[in-house]
């Protein structure tokens, strides 16, 4: 019953198949809007023109004015520079009136293409083949492809235009400038273009490295005892000893790609003003004036180094999600989508788990064929899903706000019912246990942390009464909460809930969950008001505790710490390691590059 998803190629992941199958259907949308195109390239020689005035007003007021003692004509030159500039606002307004004609029929083609495609896949699917993940394509991902292709092209033509306008400049004040700003500027901008496809092969291997470790370490922990007892523990350790070598050289490789990338800006963005200042002598003895240093110093400073610090960030963020996002809306068919007739729910089954057979022990978490619905005639959050957990494992679960996360975790506490189907926990049904049976059998520790009015000790061991100093005080110890039971004045006193920040609540929520004899942990974003360090330092102490751990992940950290990861996308779900989830699955991929770029809160 296992549903077999295509992993994508290598040319997928590197960008090239994707770059391939957008680029025809890019000429072609260019190629029927040559109107827009040239008016926009109109206001865009203005552009040029103001960088070449500001400049080049600079250089005649210092020279042909100031030096030469006349100030009428040097303030004159100033005004015309000054004008220059505030031109600006009017150009700015008329490339943005023409940018419109670019991007609002790019979204509005994009937007007809989802609906195509959803309605196509429903009445392939009959009345059960809704396909849900339209909203998001007709949303975010549209509205990210609009926002990315604006400013790609805003970028692309202000340093074509504005290095167009700055060079002329430095031509006409003297070409010996161009000798020396030139170089150091094509050398920076060449190095960086040639650091892009190796830095993001050595991100893959790096990604990859630390999967293997990651994947290695937990299935060691889940066959201790078969190690021990065939003595096969030393093998096991000379192979992690080998990952941990491979992940800490792909890491050195990576930081190695991204120093010459850091090179390469500074080479294009502060060598040419060093070289210009070092080669001043050299250019007043072939007879450059104090004016025309002075102008081409503006020229760099004002025109040409920022347009080409904004060319270079563009390249490096907006064009990859572009270019995924393009080839996610208007490509083909993911791999793995609904054949006519095949119900369309988001529904799994995933990769046997280490250790796993027929004969093992019972899962710790098992969803057969999970249906729910709120509201007989809503379209159901979860549909069909299929999920087995194995004893011991970490699973992080990922997907966009609303897709049905932390509905998943109250399903497997217990405190939602499904619309059908069935969900065990330990090997028992969930369905109508009383509260103190679900106790036993798991802890839901909620983005909100609930923390009572009482001593330190008394929230802790909450859930485990019986629990001695010893143990309370190794929780502490391992969530990283012992400076807070300091500060509050040690574990007999007092807790005031109101004087705690969100993230200390948290901390106590954390560890409470820590102590508890469940074996089975649920985090609803537990852990979103920490920080990245205490996040990482809580999530790895939980997952060292006996038991499984479901995580409903708040940074891209959580899911690469997990020993396999499950995206919920609304109409498939995939489940397995980190890389094989960033092979199979478009929307993985997108929030990987949204998490690289910053944090992203989901629910």
């Amino acid at each position: 019953m296992t549903d077999v998803v295509k992993p994508a190629g290598r040319d997928t992941d590197d960008g090239a198949g994707a770059l391939r199958r957008v680029a025809p259907p890019a000429r072609r949308f260019l190629a029927r809007r040559t109107g827009v195109l040239a008016r926009l390239g109109l206001w865009s020689l203005a552009e040029t023109g103001q960088a070449f005035l500001v400049g080049y007003g600079v250089a005649q007021a210092v020279d042909r004015g100031f030096l030469a003692g006349d100030t009428r004509r040097g303030l004159l030159w100033l005004v015309v520079a000054l004008v220059a500039v505030l031109c600006g606002a009017p150009v700015i307004r008329g490339v943005f009136t023409q940018l419109a004609g670019l991007t609002e029929p790019l979204r509005d083609g994009l937007a007809r293409r989802a609906v195509d495609r959803s309605l196509a896949r429903a009445a392939a699917g009959g009345s059960a083949g809704a396909d849900r993940a339209a909203v998001s394509r007709l949303t975010n991902q549209i509205e990210i492809a609009r926002d990315s292709f604006a400013g790609l092209v805003l970028t692309l033509r202000s340093f074509v235009f504005t290095a167009a306008g700055a060079l002329l400049g430095l031509l006409s004040l003297d070409p010996a400038l161009l000798v020396v700003v030139l170089p150091p500027l094509t050398g920076g901008l060449a190095l960086f273009l040639a650091t892009l496809r190796p830095m993001a092969a050595a991100q893959r291997r790096a990604l990859a490295a630390d999967e293997a470790l990651g994947d290695h370490a937990g299935r060691s922990r889940a066959a201790l005892r078969d190690l021990t007892a065939f003595g096969t523990g030393p093998q096991a350790a000379r192979r992690g000893a080998e990952l941990v070598d491979e992940a800490a050289a792909a890491a050195r490789a990576l930081a190695g790609w991204a120093a010459v990338r850091t090179a390469a800006l500074g080479v294009a963005g502060h060598l040419p003003v060093l070289a210009l200042l070092l080669a001043v002598p050299w250019l007043r003895g072939r007879g450059v004036t104090a004016g025309a240093l002075l102008g081409a110093f503006t020229f760099l400073v004002q025109s040409l180094l920022p347009a080409l610090h904004t060319l270079m960030t563009a390249l490096g963020a907006a064009g990859s999600r572009l270019l995924v996002v393009l080839d996610r809306v208007n490509g083909p068919e993911p791999a793995g989508a609904p054949a006519p007739g095949r119900r369309a729910g988001p529904k799994t089954a995933p990769l046997p788990a280490p250790g796993a057979s027929d004969a093992g022990p019972a899962a710790a978490v098992e969803l057969r064929s999970v249906t729910l619905s709120y509201g007989a005639r809503a379209e159901p959050v979860l549909d069909s899903l299929d999920l087995c957990v194995a004893p011991g494992e970490h699973l992080a679960v990922v997907g966009p706000s609303g897709i049905g996360k932390s509905t998943l975790t109250r399903l497997v506490a217990g405190t939602l019912a499904p619309s059908a189907g069935e969900v065990r926990v330990a090997g028992l049904r969930v369905a109508g246990r009383t509260p103190a049976e679900l106790a036993a059998l798991r802890v839901l520790v909620p983005q909100e942390a609930y923390v009572f009015s009482g001593s330190v000790v008394d929230n802790l061991a909450y859930l485990r009464p019986d629990a001695d100093r010893a143990d309370v005080d190794a929780a502490v110890g391992a969530l990283g909460l012992r400076p807070l039971v300091e500060r509050l004045g040690g574990l007999d006193a007092p807790v005031r809930p109101a004087e705690l920040s969100p993230g200390e609540r948290q901390l106590l929520a954390l560890a409470r969950a820590h102590l508890s004899a469940a074996p089975l942990l649920l985090l609803d974003e537990a852990t979103c008001h920490l920080d990245p360090a205490s996040e990482a330092r809580a999530e790895e102490a939980l997952a060292r505790r006996p038991g499984t751990l479901l995580v409903v992940a708040h940074r891209l950290s959580s899911a690469v710490r997990a020993d396999r990861v499950l995206v919920l996308d609304g109409t498939e779900a995939v489940c397995g390691t980190h890389q094989e989830v960033l092979d199979r699955s478009p929307l993985y991929r997108d929030l990987t590059g949204h998490w690289n770029g910053g944090p992203a809160r989901g629910t």
